[in-house]
């Protein structure tokens, strides 16, 4: 019974010691342990991610965002934030403060009453759009410190028109204008006038030029023969 229970001890202590050579042996041979890919392979390679070239594109501006804002799209924006907030005139402060008559009122000051954060309270302005966009696209990141756990509005629309939908609620300040829109020549790359050009321009200039003045050689050449 010794011997049996002992032959059986031994092939199991065995079969470890097997197992943990072939697991460091497989783990050297395929880096397990680090970050390198082994290139010379035939079974396989790593695909590196393409850097991309230039940032995202902005988008329109705030003001030409907010000219075509829709507050009825903006209420339903707003579902999202009824779980703190009441908005109609005289209504209560819940978690977060009562909003009518918010926009373009003092930043951390509107709503009487209310326990602002010391980051709001303390910030100073007032919430005109712009203040209110960047408070809506990351509210921590325009106050640090704030009580407010919203992580914010990544569509610059759903800012703009949930702004729209709040100033009906108490009104607002006067709206950013929108941006104007490139010169025609700045779009198709023309020179401005009073810069110097290109050295590019500046050489198809001077080839434009060679024909006339051979042109006007070869006539001051031939009134000379003639005057002879």
């Amino acid at each position: 019974m010794d011997d049996r229970f002992n032959t059986a001890s031994g092939w199991v202590l065995f079969s470890g010691i097997v197992a943990l050579g072939a697991s460091i042996g497989a783990g050297m041979y395929f880096h397990a342990d680090s970050n390198e890919y082994p290139e010379d392979k035939d079974w396989g390679y790593f695909v590196e991610g393409a850097e991309e070239e230039g940032g995202a594109d902005a988008g329109p501006d705030l003001g030409t965002l907010l000219a075509s804002a829709d507050a009825a799209a903006g209420e339903r924006v707003f579902a999202k934030c009824t779980a703190c907030h009441t908005i109609d005139q005289g209504g209560a402060n819940g978690i977060g403060p009562n909003l009518y008559g918010v926009m373009g009122a003092a930043i951390g000051g509107h709503a009487a009453g209310f326990a602002y954060s010391s980051a709001l309270s303390g910030h100073g302005g007032e919430w005109s759009w712009e203040n209110m966009d960047a408070w809506l696209t990351s509210p921590r990141g325009f106050a640090n410190g704030t009580k407010m756990s919203f992580a914010g509005l990544s569509k610059p629309e759903d800012r703009a028109n949930l702004m729209e939908f709040m100033s009906t609620y108490g009104g607002a300040p006067a709206k950013p204008a929108p941006a104007a829109p490139a010169a025609e020549g700045e779009e198709e790359g023309v020179s401005v006038e009073g810069e110097a050009p290109s050295e590019a321009e500046a050489a198809g200039a001077m080839a434009a030029d060679e024909p006339v003045a051979s042109a006007n050689a070869a006539g001051d050449n031939e009134g000379a023969t003639k005057v002879d």
